[in-house]
């Protein structure tokens, strides 16, 4: 048996001539930019999150560095950052010529929440929560401490759409929550596409004028802007996927609950989550001192795995500029070489997951 990483003809065929149909809809309607599927789109994933406002960007990457910019955080400024995140969030801050500060992470993968005051100082702007591989961090802390020094939120929810801290859904505590529907994500497009929540009018309205070359209408540009619009055609088949959203994340979740309740492996960690924090399991990671051979041993069953990520964004050739080394983060870099990603994914099927567990059960 194979078992890819992710396979993501598993969740096209689950919706296949919706989706198919959809995509000729917007073929003949001859609209492509800036229509009504973005416009629908946007109201519904608010509605979805319980933010009042969304606006549809080109990519993940693309609400990051933006929402930064019209929070107006730029050079001498520095941005409170978790360790082991994906390096894109830390180009969302240095992208506006800000400063990253690396915070380590928790044993639940998010920001420690106690490591996070001691970074605070007079050039501090905001913090950049991660709710990493789906898993809602530990907001309560870290919205009070927003509030005492004053400080912007915004949440990098790439990987978090559904996931819920304290009854409440990732992107809805701070000034700005940035998503990717990168097609691999849990609401994933056909190609890149992103979009920011908030529910801040004016944050919003600002947003929707940048990414359109800073034009409210055409050839009269009220700020020097971007180019990142959400197409029309990404717009309407989320708007397919999004009607599946809860049946989807289930899936995500039993298999989780599966790999959680079977595998029993004393070199295998199992991933945990953090008090009144759901996840939507975006990624499985487990942890394991044997990586290697782990590896080696699942190829053998022919089960693919990845390591999200490998190369931590403070160690990154890019930020060598930065100044750090290696052991400048210890916990960080600890699970850069222990983490390892299992195959989830919508429409694995239960012989899959047994094989995977039992593969994981028989490595020693």
């Amino acid at each position: 048996m194979i078992v890819k990483p992710f396979d993501m003809t598993r969740s096209y065929e689950l919706h296949k001539d919706e989706i198919e149909q959809k995509a000729i809809e917007v073929l003949r309607s001859g609209v492509y930019i800036l229509g009504n599927e973005v416009k629908s789109f946007e109201e519904e994933f608010a509605n979805y999150t319980g933010a009042k406002y969304c606006v549809g960007l080109a990519s993940g990457l693309d609400a990051l560095w933006i929402a930064l910019k019209i929070l107006n955080i730029g050079i001498g400024d520095e941005v409170i950052v978790q360790g082991n995140t994906y390096i894109a969030t830390v180009m969302g801050i240095t992208m506006n010529n800000a400063t990253p500060i690396f915070v380590e992470p928790d044993e639940f993968f998010g920001m420690d929440v106690n490591k996070i005051e001691k970074c605070i100082n007079i050039k501090t702007k905001a913090i950049l929560v991660t709710h990493l591989y789906g898993m809602a961090s530990r907001m309560d802390k870290i919205v009070e401490l927003c509030h005492k020094y004053g400080l912007k939120l915004i949440e990098d929810c790439a990987q978090s759409h559904g996931a819920y801290f304290d009854g409440k859904m990732t992107g809805t505590f701070g000034d700005i929550g940035c998503f990717s529907f990168y097609p691999t994500k849990n609401l994933g497009g056909f190609g890149d596409s992103g979009a920011i929540i908030t529910n801040n009018e004016e944050i919003a309205s600002k947003i929707k004028i940048f990414r359109n070359y800073g034009s409210e209408r055409r050839y009269y540009n009220k700020m020097i802007g971007s180019n990142s619009r959400l197409d029309e055609l990404q717009a309407g088949l989320l708007r397919v996927k999004l009607k599946y959203i809860y049946e989807l994340t289930t899936e995500r979740e039993n298999i989780a609950n599966y790999y959680n309740t079977n595998i029993n492996n004393k070199m295998i960690i199992l991933p945990k989550l953090t008090k009144n924090a759901s996840s939507v399991w975006h990624q499985f990671v487990i942890q394991t001192e044997k990586r290697e051979k782990l590896i080696e041993h699942l190829n053998i069953y022919g089960i693919g795995t990845i390591i999200h990520y490998p190369i931590p964004p403070h160690l990154a050739e890019g930020y060598r500029y930065l100044g750090y080394k290696k052991g400048d983060f210890p916990i960080t870099e600890k699970l850069a070489d222990t983490i390892l990603s299992l195959p989830i994914y919508n429409g694995m099927t239960i012989d899959e997951m047994k094989y995977v567990v039992d593969a994981i059960n028989n490595f020693e």
